[in-house]
């Protein structure tokens, strides 16, 4: 049961005496009619507090009577008016009573509603709305019960185990204004009831952070009674205010309670407009850094600033407070309207960047921005709910634009420095992403540009960015053709005005380049950026830790970067070429010969050709392994390839002629592909061929080269006289050798085919007696494949190759002693092969190989 104050009579009492006042009632009507009211209301309140209807429909349906109660309480005369009215003693006295118990049967609908639900609270901040509307109201009245609810709150939650109240930093709000009322009751009655809903809010904290619940935990002491408290550190006094309900209000109801400010600030009475102002400053001075929901504060700014409907400086300051303590938050939220900025926005700019303390904390955040591209699709963010209508990424545009004004502030000076590395490496970046797009974007690709260039003159590169004017560079930078030309421009720039940043600038490529860049295009950027400036700065050997970078860029996924870093490698081959440990970039190079991109192989052909014209022949530690990479090219697909590993093979017998003992054996195991290429329908490929076959050849002493001559060339008659020289000076490599062959019978191409035939022949012709039976049965089945083939020259040298086989097969006998014995005797009987073939190569210079001079002597074996 509730208490009710003991000068309250029941309502059985008030209803025999009704008959009494009613002879009064003329008089008093609106008495009376309050009171008839409220009871009915109380009845309804009372009927639906004690239903099962969803809580939410309850409150509004209790609200709204509320609502109606108010209003017949607030259309009453005053107590002063009413016993003005009568004249003698009983009358003035029973009005009394009638007029207070109108304000406790109110009184008692609203604690009875709080007693059973502390949310319903906001009920005291509803009326406090509704008495707000008319200042004609009988405001004192209203906040005595409001007072009265709160007293009888306070005395509830110290027993409560849990306390949710929810509305407290709404109603924190109104009551803070009435502090600073003109009426000095009001104000009494303000701060009183300022203290009571601390008192309040005090022990939702304490419950929330476990701590004990008695009245002497509390920074605010409950009163005995309302006489002794007088809490005069409200009374007019903001500042106060501000620092007590920011100690006492956790984050969410603190962030109520700055919100509800801020729409006060916008009302068209100047005097609240001023307090709430007043109030709202102070408290983010004091507390900004518990205020939550920063970004939809800032939205609210911002449409409130673009309907001039408040104090600008005001909603200005509170941008600057807010960043103080949520940069992030606030430069997200200010990034995410349209693009261009209007004049409100860039306001908000200016104010978000006027504290220099924040100013490195904005430009991460910027920073953190400009790492997405224009145009993407938007991410889920970790900032909450975006404000934008689309889901098309255009942050980074504003982020550029906004750089165009935090950039030249005085109290961005020192961050800029800081951070110059990372702005000018993002705008780059940027530049590029809205090059892309600017058939889509228009004009407002130039922002990262316009912030490029703002950057250089903010910090000490006017020159620069006046030389890349003259050239006009800027013009031109956005063309899709010339970006990365564009960016080996800039760096080469900044180099010749040697620029103070290089130390820094170098360090944070190198970081970004090691923890790797999140697209491909970034990493394209960062090769051109880095090696050029490398290539600019450093004369002496290339430092050791750009050497990984160097080797693993090579390899990389992106054929782009690859073929890139490639090419950036040939330019800076004399400060590679001093580098000690340099092998492991010419490892990494051989690796890129294995690539799937054509393109990616050429590069690495010519590259390592050009390094290779630079070292000191006496290096050559990986010549064997250099030479024996070019072997699989060889048989490339694509004839590019075929004949630049070819000619750099021989380039490479002949620069290492020196070190016989290294490169002979790599000859040997390249000299089917070379015989064999002689005859590829490609040009370039047979002239390489004709062109490394000449050095190998003399590199092991032998007289092939008259016979690669264009005027005496015979494919038949090199094929000839290279199996001649084996039988003399290398006999043991002729098995291998015919199993390479081998292995290009089974190739689709027919010039291979026909060649491969002719080289198994002549290898068998002088080589047989070192074969097994085993050995010959492979061969005569491989060759008997092609006695079908559809090509009838293929068909006609296979049936020549066949009869050579078979008759080798036939010489051979079981036993393994002879047969070893015939071998050991064929060691030192040698006798040179003849023609077997008559083959006219379609490439060949000479009708028929029996026509050449240096066979006529040749015998038969």
């Amino acid at each position: 049961m509730l208490t009710r104050n003991p000068k309250t009579k029941s309502s059985l009492q008030i209803l025999q005496n009704s008959v009494k006042w009613h002879h009064m009632a003329h008089k008093v009507s609106s008495l009376f009619d309050a009171y008839s009211g409220l009871l009915s209301n109380e009845s309804m309140i009372l009927a639906v507090n004690s239903s099962f209807v969803d809580p939410l429909l309850q409150f509004e349906s209790q609200l709204k009577i509320i609502e109606s109660s108010f209003g017949m309480l607030v259309v009453m005369p005053s107590l002063d008016k009413v016993k003005e009215m009568g004249s003698n003693y009983e009358y003035i006295e029973d009005v009394e009573n009638l007029y207070h118990n109108i304000l406790n049967i109110y009184e008692n609908i609203l604690t009875t509603l709080v007693s059973k639900d502390l949310y319903k609270l906001q009920i005291l901040k509803e009326m406090l709305v509704w008495m707000s509307k008319d200042s004609s109201y009988l405001q004192e009245r209203i906040m005595v019960i409001i007072n009265k609810v709160l007293r009888f709150t306070v005395r509830k939650v110290r027993k409560y185990i849990s306390v949710d109240a929810p509305c407290l930093g709404l109603l924190a709000a109104e009551l803070s204004l009435l502090c600073s009322h003109e009426d000095p009751s009001i104000v009494q009655q303000a701060s009183l009831g300022m203290c009571y809903l601390l008192y309040i809010a005090q022990c939702q904290n304490d419950i929330g952070t476990n701590k004990p619940t008695n009245g002497k935990s509390h920074s605010l002491q409950f009163p005995s009674s309302d006489v002794e408290f007088l809490p005069k550190e409200f009374q007019q006094d903001k500042s106060k205010i501000a620092q007590r309900v920011g100690q006492t209000l956790l984050p969410s109801l603190l962030t109520d309670f700055v919100r509800s400010l801020l729409m006060k600030v916008s009302s068209p009475d100047d005097k609240i407009a001023s307090d709430a102002a007043s109030i709202l400053i102070f408290t983010l001075e004091f507390h900004a850094e518990k205020v939550t929901m920063v970004s939809k504060i800032v939205d609210a700014i911002y449409r409130q600033l673009c309907d001039n409907n408040c104090m600008k400086h005001v909603m200005l300051q509170v941008i600057t407070l807010l960043t103080c303590t949520s940069p992030k938050k606030v430069i997200f939220q200010l990034m995410d309207y349209s693009v261009p900025a209007d004049d409100t926005l860039i306001q908000m700019w200016q104010a978000a960047g006027s504290e220099v303390s924040v100013a490195p904390h904005v430009l991460k955040t910027i920073l953190l921005i400009l790492k997405g591209k224009p145009g993407e699709m938007e991410d889920t963010l970790t900032e909450g709910k975006r404000f934008s209508l689309d889901g098309t990424n255009l942050m980074p545009l504003a982020a550029s634009q906004a750089l165009c004004t935090f950039l030249p502030l005085g109290s961005y000076k020192k961050a800029v420095a800081q951070f110059f590395p990372q702005l000018l490496t993002t705008l780059i970046f940027q530049v590029f992403y809205s090059s892309e797009l600017k058939p889509i974007l228009k004009d407002r690709t130039l922002y990262a540009q316009d912030a490029l260039r703002v950057l250089l003159n903010c910090s000490g590169l006017q020159q620069v960015d006046i030389t890349l004017m003259k050239e006009n560079f800027w013009d031109q930078l956005s063309e899709d053709l010339c970006y990365y030309h564009g960016v080996c421009f800039i760096a080469k720039t900044l180099s010749e005005y040697n620029f103070p940043q290089f130390p820094d600038t170098l360090r944070y490529l190198y970081k970004l380049s090691v923890e790797g860049p999140r697209r491909s295009e970034d990493t394209v950027i960062i090769v051109i950026f880095l090696t050029e400036l490398l290539n600019n700065f450093f004369q002496d050997p290339l430092p050791e830790e750009f050497l990984v970078l160097f080797t693993n860029w090579i390899n990389d996924s992106n054929p782009v970067v690859s073929r890139l870093i490639l090419h950036r490698i040939v330019h800076m081959s004399p400060i590679i070429n001093k580098i000690e440990n340099v092998s492991s970039i010419l490892i990494a190079i051989l690796d890129a010969f294995l690539s799937k991109d054509d393109t990616v192989v050429l590069q690495a052909l010519l590259t390592l050709r050009r390094l290779l014209n630079e070292l000191d022949k006496v290096t050559y530690s990986l010549g064997t392994r250099i030479c024996s990479s070019y072997c699989p090219l060889m048989d490339h697909i694509n004839g590019g390839i075929r004949s630049m590993a070819i000619q750099h093979f021989g380039q490479l017998v002949r620069d290492m002629g020196q070190y016989t003992w290294m490169v002979n054996d790599v000859v040997l195991e390249g000299l089917v592909p070379l015989i064999l290429f002689l005859e590829d329908d490609d040009k370039r490929v047979a002239e390489a061929c004709k062109y490394t076959l000449k050095i190998c050849t003399s590199q092991l002493k032998w007289s092939t080269s008259r016979f690669l001559k264009d005027e005496n060339y015979s494919f038949e008659m090199v094929v000839l006289n290279i199996c001649n020289n084996l039988i003399i000076s290398h006999r043991n490599h002729i098995t291998d050798l015919t199993s390479d062959t081998l292995g290009f019978l089974w190739s689709s191409r027919t010039y291979l085919k026909r060649a491969s035939v002719i080289l198994i022949g002549y290898l068998a012709k002088s080589g047989g007696h070192l074969l097994l039976s085993d050995e010959i049965e492979v061969m005569l089945d491989v060759i008997e494949r092609l006695l079908r083939d559809e090509d009838p020259m293929i068909k006609e040298l296979a049936e020549i190759t066949y009869d050579i086989l078979k008759k080798i097969a036939h010489k051979l006998t079981s036993a393994t002693l002879k047969q070893n014995f015939q071998k050991f005797l064929k060691l030192f009987y040698i006798k040179k092969l003849k023609p077997l073939y008559n083959y006219n190569s379609p490439n060949g210079q000479i009708d028929s190989p029996t026509d050449s001079k240096d066979i006529k002597n040749d015998k038969a074996l």
